[in-house]
């Protein structure tokens, strides 16, 4: 008997490539993040009919804050945009969202858009969607250590009680499975700082199509090839 197809529980993507979409039609590189920002949706869409459970996207990075300013304002815009108007969206289909990264250095308006629409969505019991914003793994980890450290220094915990689970709790997606599957889209092959504890034993795929271009069967491609692959670690279902 054939196996039967699983499904990761949880799929991160790098959402790479909305650039070079737009520079090949002769576009400003912000008509590629506004298309990039609609196939999130229909993707998330996707993802949670073909029982999905978790996905994450690396939306906007800490490096990102050295592009052209006029590119940054345009997908903090995208971001506020988004916050803004899909609370209905995500009470209709059953969405949890969770913004993961350093959320202290956004304008007040979009921390506080995040915080309205973590709080409105959290008791939501179908696909959880992260958001990664001002994100870089290498910071999220420092984050956690600080966290630590000042534990050991406040006499709370000692040194030799620190275990991979409680930095596992003190990272942004505490209480989140780790990936089973990595995608990145766009033709690199690369991590560039998303979830790099996390990702310590993901499957890896890599797919040449742009984000923009990305779609429900580009999806199911890197599915079936996560299939054709030996597990040993991170949870299936079964």
């Amino acid at each position: 008997m054939q196996n039967e197809r699983k499904i990761p529980v949880h799929v991160a993507i790098i959402m790479d490539g909305n650039g070079r979409w737009a520079k090949k039609r002769g576009l400003p590189r912000t008509a590629g993040h506004a298309q990039g920002a609609r196939v999130v949706e229909q993707i998330l869409e996707d993802a949670d009919h073909m029982g999905i459970r978790y996905l994450t996207v690396y939306a906007f990075s800490t490096e990102n804050w050295s592009r052209p300013d006029s590119e940054v304002k345009a997908l903090m815009n995208l971001l506020r945009t988004y916050m803004k108007t899909s609370l209905a969206k995500c009470a209709r289909n059953n969405v949890r969202i969770r913004v993961i990264g350093d959320k202290s250095r956004l304008d007040s308006d979009l921390q506080a858009s995040i915080a309205n629409l973590e709080k409105e969505t959290a008791s939501n019991t179908g696909i959880g969607f992260q958001i990664a914003i001002n994100y870089g793994s290498r910071d999220e980890i420092v984050r956690a250590l600080r966290k630590a450290a000042q534990r050991v220094k406040d006499s709370e915990l000692n040194p030799e009680d620190i275990t991979e689970d409680m930095i596992s709790d003190g990272l942004d997606t505490a209480g989140i499975p780790d990936p089973d599957l990595l995608i990145r889209t766009g033709g690199e092959e690369r991590i560039s700082n998303f979830l790099l504890w996390q990702t310590a034993y993901s499957e890896l795929y890599f797919c040449d199509a742009a984000w923009p271009d990305f779609n429900k069967a580009e999806l199911e491609k890197a599915i079936d090839a996560f299939n054709n692959r030996e597990r040993r670690y991170g949870g299936l279902i079964s």
